[in-house]
């Protein structure tokens, strides 16, 4: 049965993992920069407001890079007050201005003694972690130390103390982690064998379909459990099959 699978997710995967694939994904924000720290911001911000429409996400990155006069490194950390005005009126669904000054204020001082935003993940792992789940406590915790971070800004970063399937950030991951014509593959201390696989309506909906995801609630375990059978599939690279269950149930095309 799993030879089956993966016969289905490998000629998906090879459908789907394609550079035209980035027309109409949010992951074509931060291709669209060369500088490392331009990148990981803009990278950061888009995945952070990856719900709804994929055109309406772009829109909005694209409107957060004119709020930065398109240069998203230079504008952390030489920001005015001026600057930091008008990011107050940026609204994309409960995500607003407070929202948003928060992170550039956080990734300001981050920067001022940071090279890459890789760091505040990297650092919480061990030599023998299986995957990136205390990367992901670690970093909110991070984030989150400032002593004004507003509570409304939380609903925006997920961790998986809190049982959250954490997509947007695993998404993030597998951009700056994986390496191919579409993810960048900028971070090297995460391996892509760490990677949790990001749950969402698409790849629940296929990943159910095959049987690789069976727990019934959509949470962190969840995530894990999906991770754990496409790692059945390709140990060294198991989210690379985001491409293909995602893909899959954009056409609504299951074949089995």
């Amino acid at each position: 049965m799993l030879e089956k699978i993966k016969i289905i997710l490998e000629n998906a995967y090879e459908k789907f993992h394609r550079f035209e694939f980035l027309t109409e994904d949010p992951l074509q924000i931060p291709h669209r920069f060369h500088r490392l720290q331009d990148q990981e911001i803009m990278g950061f911000l888009a995945a952070t407001l990856a719900w709804g429409q994929r055109k309406t996400i772009i829109k909005k990155c694209e409107e957060i890079i004119s709020l930065f006069d398109g240069a998203p490194y230079e504008f952390v950390l030489h920001h005015t007050k001026q600057d930091i005005k008008r990011l107050e009126s940026f609204q994309h669904r409960t995500f607003n201005g407070t929202d948003l000054i928060y992170f550039v204020t956080w990734l300001s001082g981050y920067y001022r003694q940071h090279n890459s935003l890789e760091d505040t993940f990297a650092r919480h792992l061990q030599i023998n972690s299986t995957d990136v789940s205390a990367a992901l406590v670690g970093f909110h915790r991070d984030f989150f130390s400032l002593p004004f971070a507003p509570a409304r800004t939380r609903k925006h970063i997920a961790t998986p103390e809190r049982k959250s399937t954490c997509k947007r950030l695993n998404m993030l991951l597998r951009w700056f982690v994986r390496n191919g014509d579409v993810d960048l593959g900028i971070w090297k201390k995460i391996s892509p064998s760490q990677l949790i696989c990001p749950l969402d309506v698409h790849t629940e909906r296929t990943a159910r379909f095959l049987g690789l995801l069976t727990r019934k609630r959509t949470d962190w375990l969840a995530a894990l459990e999906l991770t754990q059978n496409l790692r059945l599939l390709d140990a060294q690279d198991p989210v690379k099959y985001d491409f293909a269950l995602f893909g899959l149930s954009i056409e609504r095309h299951f074949i089995f």
